[in-house]
């Protein structure tokens, strides 16, 4: 609990993001000795200044990460840090993804399949209907499904997973304390049966304009592939698209009509190769290589003879557990990013592995 109550007092200091947060424990050794590092050695962090050290330096931190175990407490919320096993394994290498996220929930937050869905909160009946098939089509692969429990296609597509069984994330803007929009609540409460609600704000904070572009990298930032539905050319869906695409994500737009203007969203994604162009969800799982069949397991069972040492330890670390990024692998492995490349492009060669969106490797 001590840990905690320092990783959540870090998220209080005044000013400090996620980038300079990490920076400070990176030259202090962990967010306790943030709080008890001297000012002489603080300032000697680039970046670090008097200003912020005072900060640092400040009860006030303290203080309000001692309110916000209260509350986690109090209403069985889970506080996830960056550097915790449980935290979402396909943000966590992001510069900008949260210090810590706040879930209430009850699903793996680091599943074999996630996707996030998007788009305009005021989708016409075939964006709703598309969204409700694509859904239907995905369903037996069992993903996560991921939104901002916005109003439109992001409330449509948590309700029809929720129809469906499969488990959904609401990823929100503001504290846990309130719900907004507040006619979402009752989706809401269904969730924390099969999915939940996350977010990196504090139990109190309110839902401020600034907070939802922040919001969206989160959406994007957790999924495998994010899919546009329905969205104008500016707002919160583009934003979303041009997170997941810097996050190297695969994106997937739906077309539509020329002069609809809430096609035109995704019409120039799809033009400008922002995205893909989805007309199915065979696209997406033809791309995503979901449809591969499990029968070369036979033939993985035979090369697994013909590898060297170094291989077959990286088939072992798949083995136990599938879908490990590549910086995962090479710190269990105790290797070099090179050469944690050349030996997972040698195993992909010989058929063994295959790479996944985000730099995950599985077995074939």
């Amino acid at each position: 609990m001590e840990h905690l109550f320092y990783q959540i007092a870090l998220t209080k200091i005044p000013k400090v993001g996620p980038i300079t947060a990490r920076t400070l424990v990176s030259y202090c050794g962990s967010p306790k000795d943030v709080f008890e590092s001297n000012t002489k050695a603080l300032l000697k962090i680039p970046g670090i200044g008097a200003q912020l050290v005072q900060q640092i330096k400040s009860t006030e931190p303290l203080t309000l990460a001692e309110k916000e175990l209260w509350h986690l407490e109090q209403h069985g919320i889970s506080a996830l840090f960056y550097l915790d096993d449980q935290y979402p394994s396909r943000l966590k290498n992001y510069p900008d993804s949260p210090l810590v996220i706040y879930f209430k929930g009850n699903t793996n937050l680091n599943p074999d399949r996630v996707i996030s869905i998007v788009g305009t909160r005021k989708p016409s009946i075939q964006g709703t209907a598309f969204c409700e098939e694509f859904l239907e089509q995905i369903l037996p692969f069992n993903p996560l499904i991921i939104s901002g429990l916005a109003y439109g296609i992001d409330i449509c597509a948590h309700r029809k997973a929720l129809e469906l069984k499969l488990p959904t994330i609401g990823v929100l803007a503001h504290g846990l304390a309130h719900l907004y929009p507040p006619a979402h609540h009752s989706a809401a409460q269904r969730m924390l049966e099969n999915g939940g609600i996350l977010t990196e704000y504090g139990f109190e904070t309110t839902a401020e304009k600034e907070h939802f572009p922040l919001r969206n990298r989160i959406i994007a930032g957790m999924c495998d592939a994010l899919l546009v539905v329905e969205t104008a050319r500016h707002g919160g869906s583009i934003i979303t698209a041009n997170f997941a695409n810097d996050y190297d994500k695969d994106v997937f737009a739906v077309p539509g009509r020329i002069k609809d203007p809430y096609s035109a969203g995704c019409n120039a994604l799809i033009k400008t190769h922002q995205a893909h162009l989805l007309e199915s969800a065979d696209d997406l799982i033809r791309m995503l290589r979901w449809d591969l069949s499990i029968s070369g397991q036979g033939i993985q069972q035979q090369l697994f003879t013909e590898l060297d040492v170094e291989e077959k330890n990286i088939v072992n670390l798949l083995r136990h557990d599938e879908g490990k990024d590549i910086d995962t692998l090479t710190y269990l492995a105790q290797k070099s990013n090179s050469e944690m490349a050349a030996l997972l492009l040698e195993l992909e060669f010989k058929g063994v592995i295959k790479a996944l969106p985000g730099k995950r490797y599985v077995l074939v």
